[in-house]
């Protein structure tokens, strides 16, 4: 078993959000050639399997030290400890969902969560008529515990499945608890401080950029 998370690491990099967010999708390719028993990889590679030039992977790197050797690749199993380190992948992380209607039910019945190290530990819901049923071997907790909860759990990380008009306060309402880190599903960017981190999760946006290139107007 994974480690419990530790307190919040010293050794930060400035890196711009755009690579932080690509750093997972090398994990989990470097994860993949692993257990395929690779023990090298060239930064070629690995911009194949990212459709990124080698150099965007060098640069990309850069960012949080030296690795590998010019003409020699990267070693596979050194690259990825580092990489799991830089993003706090070597301890499990408590999750709560926050919306237990039909997509915070999908969520919590996901099996992919507990393998990359993110425990779902709890979930909330406002609906008396949904407080106290068992979704996923969770019973669904009222919303006012949420504060009492996120202390006793160690809950850093929510997931925010909740309608637009309810979204802004619950994660308000999560901030105060001293939630830092959130996965937000509603159609709507909530307005935090810059000490939280959002990430917004919205498949008509992503449609509506895939639908240009369907165009007549692209040209490819």
């Amino acid at each position: 078993m994974l480690p419990e998370p530790s307190a919040p690491r010293e050794d930060r990099y400035e890196a711009p959000e755009v690579v932080v967010a690509r750093l997972p999708q090398y994990v989990r390719i470097l994860s993949r050639l692993q257990q395929e028993g690779a023990q090298v990889v060239s930064s070629q590679q690995l911009g194949e399997k990212l459709q990124v030039t080698p150099a965007q992977i060098r640069k990309d790197l850069s960012y949080f030290g030296r690795f590998g050797k010019q003409g020699r690749g990267y070693s596979v199993t050194h690259l990825l400890g580092r990489l799991k380190q830089i993003l706090g992948l070597n301890s499990y992380w408590n999750v709560a969902v926050v919306g237990v209607g039909r997509l915070g039910r999908a969520i919590l019945s996901y099996p992919g969560f507990s393998p990359d190290g993110f425990r779902l530990v709890a979930a909330f819901d406002e609906n008396p008529e949904v407080v106290g049923q068992e979704v996923a071997g969770l019973e669904v907790l009222p919303m006012i515990r949420l504060n009492q909860e996120v202390r006793e759990r160690n809950i850093a990380i929510a997931i925010v499945a909740v309608p637009t008009d309810h979204t802004q306060q619950v994660v308000d309402r999560l901030v105060e608890c001293g939630v830092r880190a959130m996965l937000n599903y509603a159609p709507i960017t909530p307005q935090v401080t810059e000490s939280v981190k959002i990430r917004n999760i919205d498949p008509v946006l992503s449609l509506q950029s895939m639908t240009y290139y369907l165009t007549d107007g692209f040209e490819g």
